[in-house]
């Protein structure tokens, strides 16, 4: 399973309704301040990084696809790229 997999996977179990990795879920009104808070712990915990205080900007969050571009810069992972 890839990142972005993991995080929707995350993300449509805790919102109880499927995402998709492009959808803000901020926009459409399933999230909010509280669930960002769970997000940040989500993504600190499951791919070991720290979200400093600069790292909060809650475009980064706002879908799956940001997510795993914010973790990629953040682990130094390479982004897969689909053929």
């Amino acid at each position: 399973m890839n990142i972005t997999e993991e995080i929707t996977d995350f993300l449509s179990a805790a919102l109880r309704q499927a995402v998709d990795p492009e959808d803000d879920y901020f926009a459409l009104g399933l999230a909010d301040s509280l669930f960002a808070l769970e997000l940040v712990a989500f993504v600190e915990e499951r791919f070991r990084i720290t979200v400093e205080v600069e790292d909060l900007d809650l475009d980064s969050f706002r879908s799956a696809a940001r997510i795993t571009r914010f973790v990629e810069r953040k682990t130094g992972v390479r982004p897969v790229v689909e053929q």
